[in-house]
């Protein structure tokens, strides 16, 4: 059964299978184009197929945004070292669970997603690292990995045309800090999961330290789409620099919470009342977290705008892994900032100072504040202690529990100033997002 009914206003490209008929299957797959578009790539050469990736205007999906032609343009073309193909399959931002649907309903395009991208830079074996709690995800990729050695698709002469890739899954432990690519790559060695120095980046010494690329899931699937279809075709699905659609997570106060695939740039307010079939009681919107917890908030009126990296960059937010959070009028944001920096503290892997401490201070210092125990003073140093964080860490896990911290604590001061004085909170009856 699919996550959720599919909207009128989708634009279904990486979604298309969904809902098909065993659409796990390589058969169902083959009669919808599947393998087309690997076939096509292996007459192309690396240059053909990274320039079409480039021109399609697509930008990595699991948060950070970052041109992904570019990023497979800096593997070393004449390097010794084997290269390595990975795919982060880690999925868990808060708020986000698209990977989990492209990889349960089309494991086929995924794999065909990464058979290209091994032809890009001269890979022959790559890995998906699928977190812990995903475990009967690497059944259903198991199988599709299987199907694929048996019809051709993988191996060591795939079709016939002297082609060599090898393909495995690899689980991971279920820590969130292993979805930051380094502390994953060291994971993956068999290592305790922190981050490591960059530079070098995995592209130059990443697994095993040999050139690597690394993308998560949606950023792989939307490859097959890009070479069959072309890049420009990708790049007119959405806005200028932020090519092609992208699965949104909507949830919180909705009516109609799921995961829907729009076009990069879509109106968030009609994501919100389109899309989600508006709030839910006809209650009134007071914040969204954009694209994830580790996103700062937006106000209810700074959420006329479109949805796409660039956009958000300008409003002091970002679209992150995609995961649109919804707050309805009674959420206290107090409470909401706790639970967020309840996880980032349980998450953090303590490898640094301002991460380690930071986030357990925010912890202790938010939930003596919701308990009515804070003083005036608390307020700046709960937002003094988010700017010390930001940028000072390893990775950036210190910097996902700071901008939430910060953002909360400026727009809605006045919230954090109704919970002074031993005042009870004035939300807690009525708040069900953040309940503890």
């Amino acid at each position: 059964m699919l996550y959720n009914e599919p909207s009128p206003l989708e634009v279904k490209i990486l979604t298309r299978r969904f809902g098909l008929p065993n659409s796990q299957s390589i058969d169902t797959y083959l009669a919808t184009d599947g393998y087309k578009a690997f076939e096509k790539a292996i007459g192309m050469s690396q240059d053909d197929i990274i320039n079409e990736v480039k021109a399609s205007g697509l930008r990595g999906r699991g948060g950070a945004g970052f041109p992904t032609g570019m990023k497979w343009s800096f593997v070393p073309r004449n390097s010794p070292k084997p290269k390595y193909i990975m795919v982060n399959a880690d999925e868990s931002e808060p708020g986000t669970c698209k990977d989990r649907l492209l990889m349960e309903y089309d494991p086929h395009q995924l794999i065909e997603g990464i058979l290209i991208a091994g032809l890009a830079v001269g890979s022959q074996q790559g890995y998906i690292y699928i977190r812990g709690e995903y475990r009967y995800l690497i059944e259903v990729m198991d199988r599709a990995i299987d199907e694929a050695y048996a019809r051709g698709y993988l191996g060591d002469n795939i079709l016939g045309r002297g082609v060599r890739f090898h393909l495995a899954t690899h689980s991971g432990a279920g820590a969130y800090e292993c979805g930051e690519e380094s502390a994953l790559l060291e994971s993956f060695e068999g290592k305790r999961g922190n981050p490591r120095i960059r530079p070098p980046f995995p592209a130059v010494a990443g697994a095993y330290q040999c050139p690597t690329v690394l993308n998560n899931v949606e950023t792989y699937c939307a490859i097959p789409p890009i070479i069959l279809q072309g890049g420009a075709y990708f790049a007119g699905l959405g806005t200028p620099k932020n090519g092609g659609t992208r699965l949104f997570c909507l949830s919180g106060h909705i009516n109609k919470p799921g995961v829907y695939e729009l076009p990069m740039g879509f109106n968030l307010m009609r994501m919100i009342n389109e899309v989600g079939g508006g709030m839910k009681g006809g209650k009134k919107l007071k914040a969204v977290i954009p694209g994830g917890s580790s996103c700062p908030v937006l106000k209810a009126d700074e959420c006329d705008l479109a949805m796409d990296f660039d956009t958000l960059a300008a409003a002091k937010s970002m679209l992150g892994s995609g995961g649109v959070v919804v707050m309805d009028e009674d959420t206290c944001m107090v409470k909401a900032l706790l639970r967020i920096m309840r996880f980032y503290a349980h998450e953090s892997c303590g490898w640094c100072i301002p991460c380690r401490e930071g986030t357990t201070w925010l912890r202790k210092l938010l939930t003596r504040f919701h308990e009515g125990m804070g003083q005036a003073s608390d307020i700046v140093l709960i937002g003094d202690l988010g700017k010390n964080m930001l940028g000072r860490t390893f990775c950036p896990l210190g910097d996902a529990a700071a901008l939430p911290t910060i953002s909360i604590v400026e727009k809605f001061r006045d919230e954090f100033e109704a919970h002074l004085n031993g005042e009870p909170c004035p939300y807690e009856n009525r708040s069900r997002l953040v309940a503890a």
